[in-house]
């Protein structure tokens, strides 16, 4: 387990961005991290997109590792709320974009981006729904705090086409949409 694989995204002395699957030690990860996670899935988010291609100004140290949240095993933890073996998903935090992320075989990061993987799902599971299916969902769930359910009327999604738009879409699919 001393080394695995990661997606790097390097930038040359030129500014060219380039990308690619290199071995590298556990111990190159980041230190200030609690808990070491065996990254099992991950996504592909636009953001990762414009990690890879250098776009957006969202890397700012190279090289890098993109993926914007990850499902797996907790394999080590200083912090009392993970244990080994425990499963976890993690997304957010600007993990992939100034963190190092789950476009790699493990992953360091800090015990409160952590969340235990919910009762019934899978880490595949898990990583189908995704940062866009999180967002969208919590959408949804904003506009049953405030009294509104999908069956009383049309509802607009802005951006039907993106990731979180098409899954409120399908969240919404009750309803005219």
């Amino acid at each position: 387990m001393s080394e695995f694989k990661a997606l790097m995204v390097s930038r040359g002395e030129d500014k060219s961005i380039s990308h690619q699957i290199e071995t590298i030690k556990i111990d190159d990860l980041p230190a200030d991290g609690d808990v070491l996670v065996a990254v099992e899935y991950s996504t592909v988010n636009y953001k990762d997109g414009l990690c890879l291609g250098g776009k957006g100004g969202l890397v700012r140290n190279y090289p890098h590792i993109p993926g914007i949240d990850f499902a797996g095993e907790v394999v080590e933890s200083k912090d009392p709320r993970y244990a080994p073996g425990d499963k976890v998903v993690l997304t957010g935090w600007r993990v992939g974009e100034i963190w190092w992320g789950g476009y790699a075989q493990y992953a360091r990061v800090k015990a409160d981006w952590l969340v235990p993987l919910p009762d019934g799902l899978t880490c595949q599971q898990a990583m189908a729904i995704g940062t866009a299916g999180i967002t969208a969902m919590l959408s949804v769930l904003a506009l049953e705090r405030h009294g509104v359910a999908v069956e009383d009327g049309p509802i607009l999604v802005t951006g039907a086409g993106g990731g979180v738009g098409s899954v409120a879409t399908a969240v919404a699919g009750g309803g005219r949409v």
